[in-house]
């Protein structure tokens, strides 16, 4: 049975990273029996228990897709917006990822492993405004939600504030902006603050950027899924010049 502050996690990506996380605490974990075998190579020590399909789906969900594989866990400890200043802190260049009002699980977790894959240092959410962290979070992130810190705040301006303080230039992601990605200066402190696909940014945190840009695109075509964006977003920011 599964505790109000407990977790499943399920899917092959994301049940076997967070095993190889250290800072999981494991509670239990299920394997269907054709992948015992393989269970047993990956982690050759780890106690299991062998379960039918209709057991995992009781822990996991019926509509999980789980591949024979689901764990329960707590919820990962998260980083603290002041751990997060302090370790940018001697930074030139970083970037960050802030959402407002992002609220699908899949969406947010498509958004981690585009972040963790393009040098993103953290993703900021409005705590009451997003999702905890889930199986559908976890299998979307493909496992980056291990080690891609998530910083929950209770007032998302205030952290703005916060951040400009310390040396972050806000960039608002807004498909009307004037300016495009490519104006904003990449050899910065960035903090880029994407919208719901359906309202965008509330009207004071659009109010607290330093500049708002769009993405070129085809007129046609009025806006992006947003985890398709913010991918497309944070890779621009990767690049080296």
């Amino acid at each position: 049975m599964q505790a109000k502050n407990q977790v499943v996690l399920y899917g092959r990506h994301a049940v076997f990273s967070a095993l190889k996380n250290p800072k999981r605490k494991v509670l239990k974990i299920l394997v269907s029996h054709e992948n015992e075998a393989e269970f047993r190579r990956e982690f050759q020590n780890l106690p299991y228990q062998s379960a039918s399909k209709k057991e995992i789906e009781k822990l996991a969900g019926q509509n999980a897709v789980h591949q024979g594989y689901a764990l329960l866990t707590y919820p990962l400890e998260q980083m603290f917006l002041e751990d997060l200043i302090s370790e940018t802190a001697d930074k030139q260049k970083c970037h960050v990822l802030i959402l407002d009002q992002v609220t699908d699980p899949q969406n947010i977790g498509a958004i981690m492993r585009s972040a963790a894959a393009f040098n993103t240092t953290a993703i900021i959410v409005q705590d009451k405004n997003a999702p905890q962290e889930s199986g559908a979070m976890a299998k979307a992130s493909a496992g980056t939600i291990e080690f891609m810190p998530m910083v929950r705040v209770t007032n998302l301006s205030r952290a703005i504030e916060a951040l400009k303080k310390a040396d972050f230039w806000i960039v608002g992601m807004d498909g009307y902006a004037k300016q495009k990605l490519e104006d904003v200066d990449k050899n910065a402190k960035l903090a880029v603050i994407m919208g719901s696909e359906g309202s965008g940014m509330r009207r004071l945190i659009e109010e607290s950027c330093d500049i708002k840009v769009r993405l070129p695109m085809n007129e046609r075509v009025e806006s992006l899924n947003v985890s398709v964006a913010a991918g497309i977003v944070l890779y621009e920011l990767n690049k080296t010049h």
